[in-house]
């Protein structure tokens, strides 16, 4: 079933001003807080920030596997795609029902690559069998059709013997061929959309960075839409274009990946980013951010980050701070880049850190 092809710099999913609460047995926890975000044609954007952030949770409600006891009190997530006619479809994700969601839009139009391929993949079917699954159920292929399209997929994501590999079970390949596999029946039918959580951390590092550059490699060829969840800033760097850093339910930063990493203007972005793992440092520490998260149970009042910030104004305190534009595509909730805050520098660790990081990278001011 051939797609329509869209242009370049199409916006393909737009979430504004979303917000997620879970009912516990202790009580509501707001668990996404006023999100707003841009995925274009072709664009990778990486969402990062420490576990408990959010990530998962806001690309967990765009495939329609949010927990039972998660609810979307407001907000949308608006996804366009092309019918088979070549006519402009809008859903909004965030009222339509988790059933069809799955039914309508998962695996043909939005896939998900999770963190650990055991948990996704029949270990009593064939791989084979498992590609071929989407594309027989949504009515992409036939059985002949979808046998042929596995085997070009295995090979696309690299597995060097697809026939042999075709008739195996999950627990006879290595973590880093059932990660391939996972990738290929993500790609199965074609999506707009792969979002990939946390795609490498159960892998060694030399295969991490040969599924990047795989991923990397068939996004490029579909000229499909990526969006990355980790905590890893190491991989952030290899393949966003795009970066939104999370905290406490909500967008802190967001901007082009220059912008982010070689400009960041968040304390809490300078937070982790001076707590990426660095062999050539003078120092015998690894720095951590101070403090913990807040409980999102209780109300935020004025700056979630603030306890932890060792740069926070009183404002802080008592007034959640909005979204500064300082410049580009380059947004901070921080009232420290409101116009008349007092001029705070990055850490002087961090900016040694980042003219060493644009020099490997070959970028000059």
């Amino acid at each position: 079933m051939a797609k329509f092809k869209r242009d370049k710099n199409e916006r393909v999913l737009s979430i504004r001003d979303l917000n997620i609460s879970f009912k516990t047995n202790f009580g509501v926890v707001r668990a996404i807080r006023g999100v707003r975000l841009d995925l274009f044609q072709g664009e990778t954007v990486a969402i990062v920030g420490e576990s408990g952030s959010g990530k998962s949770v806001t690309v967990k409600t765009m495939m329609g596997i949010l927990d039972s006891n998660g609810s979307i009190d407001s907000g949308s997530i608006l996804y366009r795609c092309i019918d088979k006619d070549g006519n402009t479809r809008e859903f909004d994700l965030a009222k339509m029902s988790q059933k069809d969601i799955r039914y309508q839009l998962c695996g043909k139009h939005i896939a998900m690559v999770f963190q650990d391929p055991m948990t996704s993949l029949d270990p009593t079917m064939q791989i084979g069998k498992q590609i071929m699954e989407p594309m027989i159920e949504h009515g992409y292929a036939d059985k002949k059709e979808a046998a042929e399209k596995a085997l070009e997929l295995l090979k696309e994501v690299g597995i060097t013997e697809p026939e042999k590999t075709f008739k195996q079970y999950p627990h006879e390949l290595s973590g880093g061929m059932r990660q391939r596999v996972v990738i290929a029946i993500a790609l199965a039918c074609d999506p707009d959309i792969l979002i990939c959580d946390e795609p490498t951390t159960a892998l060694d590092v030399t295969i991490q960075a040969k599924i990047l550059e795989k991923i990397k490699e068939i996004q490029v060829k579909k000229n499909i839409s990526v969006i990355y969840i980790t905590h890893d800033l190491g991989v952030v760097a290899k393949v966003a274009d795009y970066v939104a850093v999370m905290y406490a339910g909500r967008i802190v930063e967001k901007g082009n990946i220059n912008e982010v990493f070689y400009d960041p203007r968040h304390p809490y972005t300078w937070g982790l980013l001076s707590s990426m793992p660095d062999i050539d440092t003078d120092s015998d520490r690894l720095f951590a951010i101070p403090g913990s998260p807040p409980n999102l149970m209780e109300e935020v009042v004025g700056d979630a980050f603030a306890p932890r910030n060792p740069y926070a104004l009183k404002i802080d305190y008592r007034e959640e701070p909005p979204m500064f534009d300082v410049g580009g595509q380059h947004r901070v909730a921080s009232w420290l880049c409101d116009p008349h805050a007092p001029k705070v520098e990055m850490p002087a660790e961090l900016k040694v850190r980042i003219e060493k990081m644009k020099k490997e990278a070959g970028i000059n001011d």
